[in-house]
């Protein structure tokens, strides 16, 4: 693949164990179909915060800082 695409031209190539290098470069395969859709998640709420500190054995507030990007509050 990566002789097909000529990476090597612009900078990319594999290693012995097959990372790309650099190691910014990003590469996949897209599969799609007509039916399929996407949805989004949305923000946590403080139960879900409060229930995952608790199982990772963190403190609430150490918990909320972890997921400031994706809880309530």
């Amino acid at each position: 693949m990566f002789e097909v695409l000529k990476a090597a031209e612009i900078g990319m190539g594999l290693t012995e164990s097959l990372a790309m290098t650099p190691a910014a470069s990003v590469s996949g395969f897209y599969l799609a179909h007509p039916q399929a859709t996407c949805f989004n998640v949305g923000r946590i709420g403080d139960d879900q915060v409060a229930d995952w500190a608790r199982r990772s054995g963190l403190d609430e507030g150490e918990a909320r800082r972890a997921l400031a990007t994706i809880a309530m509050s």
